[in-house]
């Protein structure tokens, strides 16, 4: 398990309430777009981080995580294990103060290498699952 029921708490309810989401896009039939979706019901601004950079739920998106002219609390990434890493690395360079990586999304090294840089970070779970318990 890589993020106990307190440091899920944590990112939900005190690490801040602006969530990149990466690999959000206009696709309805994507996981993002419905998680994205429970996020803002729950309060979250939600900020889409894909290479379309298309606005989605209302909210102007970025092609990368570098690109958003603003602070990000949380990084959610909905992207393939074998590029989720960068993605972490992504936001420990950007400032943000933890990263959500998604159901199935797997990266042992990464999950070390954030931690390492203080930030929180739970893996291999769904916030729209776990906001409901939590927020």
């Amino acid at each position: 398990m890589y993020g106990d029921s307190a440091t899920i708490r944590k990112i939900l309810t005190e690490s801040g309430d602006t969530w990149a989401v990466v690999g959000l896009s206009s696709n309805e039939r994507r996981a993002a777009h419905g998680v994205a979706d429970v996020l803002q019901r729950y309060g979250k601004r939600i900020v889409p981080v894909h290479p379309k950079a298309e606005t989605v739920h209302g909210e102007q998106g970025y092609a990368s995580l570098a690109d958003i002219p603003f602070e990000v609390d949380v990084v959610d990434v909905f992207v393939n294990s074998d590029l989720a890493g960068p993605v972490a690395d992504e936001a420990v360079a950007i400032g943000a103060k933890a990263v959500w990586f998604q159901l199935g999304v797997i990266d042992e090294g990464a999950y070390d290498r954030t931690r390492a840089a203080g930030l929180d970070m739970v893996m291999d779970r769904c916030p729209a699952i776990e906001i409901p318990r939590h927020g």
